[in-house]
């Protein structure tokens, strides 16, 4: 065997627990951000398809999300760190920088075309992170299937907003 396809060490716990917490900390960091844009009385107001769903909805389902993108990229970053899982972290950041946007360009500019490229930006870097988590751990990769499912949904209703509001 040769020294790069050697087993590295595995983290101590300490460690482990503390990338657990950076990871959480990280993901819901970019969720309070977002939550500084609420909907309110403009979105209220906005023409809306049928299939919308009920505010109350958003909130549990992103926080289950939330969790399970930390849970993620934490599995991916116990194989090797940030040195050896450089591509898979640095997609996974991307795509949450683009998660993080939406909201104030959606709520914050009131902007459903910026906030429509913005989502389709999220949807490719999502993607992307997916397939590279997949091949360093298939968990990592399946819990990342339900954030990719609700973005999808996420990004038809945004270009519906869009088209109905313009």
């Amino acid at each position: 065997m040769t020294a790069s396809n050697a087993a590295l060490p595995s983290p101590s716990r300490s460690r482990r627990i503390f990338g657990l917490v950076g990871w959480l900390t990280l993901c819901f960091a970019a969720a309070a951000f977002g939550g500084f844009f609420l909907p309110g009385e403009w979105y209220a107001q906005l023409q809306k398809p049928a299939w919308n769903p009920p505010s109350w909805i958003f909130g549990p389902v992103w926080t289950a999300l939330y969790l399970m993108m930390a849970i993620a990229a934490w599995l991916v970053w116990q194989h090797s760190g940030f040195a050896g899982q450089r591509l898979a972290l640095s997609l996974f950041r991307l795509q949450l920088l683009f998660n993080a946007m939406w909201s104030p360009l959606f709520f914050g500019l009131r902007n459903p075309a910026l906030a429509f490229v913005d989502i389709v930006l999220l949807w490719v870097a999502l993607l992307a992170t997916l397939l590279t988590f997949w091949r360093r751990s298939h968990v990592a990769g399946a819990l990342l299937i339900p954030y990719l499912a609700w973005v999808s949904f996420a990004t038809a209703l945004n270009f519906a907003l869009w088209r109905l509001n313009s």
